[in-house]
């Protein structure tokens, strides 16, 4: 269990922060940009539950958690020595990201068909969930580029694939089943 008693420490008033196993890195680093969205994530998602009841609002909940776990994830490096941690190391698992295939399969199964692009919007909820779609994607685009410099859980890079694109059909599901989406019209603006 994590006790805090104190939450300002100082440690970083030079610019850098230390990682799940100590080490020190700059706070613009790969690995710290990647676990800061992540958390920047989170606080969208808790945005959208504010607007979310029943199912949806659950299932939020448990990708918050997800998203806690995600930052563990992206927050200690060397996966290589896991087992000499002492403890079990939090990583993203394979189930996270079956769970999520399988309800976007049961919410999408309750759509009909896309026939045009949809513009965020319609709902509050949908509204917010399509921003955490998008910070969903970044957070892709963050933990994508740090893997090309270090190790990265291939686990963690599904989860944040399948996310946004759960995301997306959730803020359909929050559009009345997607019959309140706003659809786009190509070039409806022009003049």
């Amino acid at each position: 269990m994590v006790v805090l008693n104190k939450i300002y420490t100082r440690t970083g008033d030079k610019g850098d922060t230390a990682l799940v196993d100590g080490q020190r890195v700059p706070k613009f680093s790969p690995r710290v940009e990647a676990y800061g969205t992540a958390d920047e994530l989170n606080s969208a998602v808790g945005l959208a539950r504010l607007h979310a009841e029943g199912d949806l609002a659950e299932a939020l909940s448990r990708i918050q958690n997800d998203l806690f776990d995600l930052g563990a994830d992206l927050g200690r490096p060397d996966m290589e020595k896991d087992a000499e941690a002492g403890y079990p190391v939090l990583r993203i698992v394979g189930s996270q990201v079956d769970r999520l295939e399988r309800e976007m399969d049961a919410m999408t199964a309750r759509l009909e068909p896309l026939r045009s692009f949809i513009l965020p919007g319609g709902s509050p909820a949908s509204a917010h969930l399509h921003l955490c779609r998008t910070v969903a994607r970044r957070a892709e685009r963050r933990a994508v580029e740090l893997a090309t410099v270090e190790d990265v859980n291939s686990d963690a890079l599904k989860y944040l694939n399948r996310l946004s694109d759960w995301f997306f059909v959730a803020g359909r599901i929050a559009n009345d089943e997607g019959r309140a989406d706003i659809l786009w019209v190509p070039g409806a603006t022009r003049d």
